[in-house]
């Protein structure tokens, strides 16, 4: 797209916001602290139709994302490309991202989808940042929803950094590493048994 044309397009996704404005919802995010600029409480399900209706693009989700808007910063995930996304991008988007919704987002619509998934995750759930370990563990979800085999020096790191997790007081934190230990233990009955092991000698009883 051209300037132009992102400036247009930007402003007729603002526009499309408010026939979709859910009041009760934005109300609720608003009073859980989601706080943002503008937030319609557009559903979801809504976004991910509007997303449907462009053509991904680096300058238009780039723009969108600057919007201190959710539902803007949720369709630059839908509609940022790819193989466009680079870590340098990942990292400034995760820096500015303070939502849980936000870091789920970014980690399920953009980040599990680049070459750099794995590596980034593996980085992040080794940080002491709540939001960062959230998208982290759930792109390591995707990736293992979608068939990736982790190899033993992964697995011992991520059994490790999820044990870790598990006895942190951040409950998305604590529900992340959750998901995605009982993602690893889906693979097959040895990794099942590995996850069994590991999480029982800790103390916790997950499967």
């Amino acid at each position: 797209m051209t300037p132009e044309q992102i400036t247009e397009t930007l402003k007729t996704i603002k526009r499309s916001f408010r026939s979709c404005m859910n009041g009760v919802a934005s109300s609720s995010m608003r009073d859980k602290g989601l706080g943002y600029k503008l937030n319609w409480g557009v559903s979801l399900v809504e976004l991910r139709k509007m997303a449907h209706q462009y053509e991904q693009d680096l300058g238009l989700a780039l723009a969108l994302w600057k919007e201190d808007i959710r539902e803007c910063k949720i369709l630059a995930t839908l509609l940022m490309p790819a193989k466009e996304m680079d870590e340098d991008i990942a990292d400034i988007w995760m820096e500015q991202t303070h939502t849980q919704e936000m870091a789920e987002m970014l980690a399920f619509n953009i980040l599990q989808h680049t070459d750099f998934a794995a590596e980034l995750a593996f980085r992040w759930i080794s940080t002491e940042e709540p939001l960062r370990q959230i998208c982290a563990f759930n792109i390591l979800s995707a990736l293992l929803r979608e068939g990736r085999q982790p190899n033993d020096r992964e697995v011992n790191e991520f059994i490790d950094q999820s044990l870790v997790a598990l006895a942190s007081d951040n409950a998305g934190v604590k529900h992340a590493a959750m998901n995605a230990l009982l993602r690893l233990a889906d693979i097959d009955s040895a990794f099942e048994t590995i996850v069994r092991s590991a999480t029982n000698r800790a103390g916790f009883d997950i499967l």
